[in-house]
């Protein structure tokens, strides 16, 4: 699956995404299950979301960057589509991609271009 060039914050969607979480939720969730892949709120936010290994752990990124992860996934947004004033930045990370990028999830990793997240072995048992 394929999103636009921008910069874009990654991590656990709900701590910035809080103002539409409800929405997110609706489009992600069917029969109790949660979807993976690209999807498109009606304001047409775009946003990225795979479901994780293990739940509500800290995992690490191949540099070491350790995200927080409350929701069971992980996920990517356009930093100029967040707009919840609450906004937990710091839970996440911020990724330049100059080109159209790929994402992903195979084995319990999460791709989001070049940017991997290993969710088969976490941090911490509580973030």
């Amino acid at each position: 699956m394929t999103m636009p060039a921008g910069k874009y914050w990654v991590g656990d969607l709900c701590y910035v995404m809080e103002n539409h979480w409800d929405e997110v939720c609706l489009v992600t969730v069917e029969d109790g299950e949660c979807l993976e892949g690209e999807f498109s709120l009606a304001s047409d936010v775009r946003f990225a979301m795979y479901r994780r290994a293990h739940d509500d752990m800290g995992y690490l990124q191949k540099n070491d960057y350790e995200y927080s992860v409350d929701s069971g996934t992980i996920g990517c947004v356009r930093v100029e589509d967040i707009d919840d004033p609450r906004a937990e930045y710091e839970r996440g990370s911020a990724h330049e991609f100059s080109e159209d990028f790929e994402t992903g999830s195979e084995g319990g990793v999460v791709r989001f271009g070049d940017v991997s997240v290993n969710t088969n072995s976490y941090v911490k048992d509580s973030i």
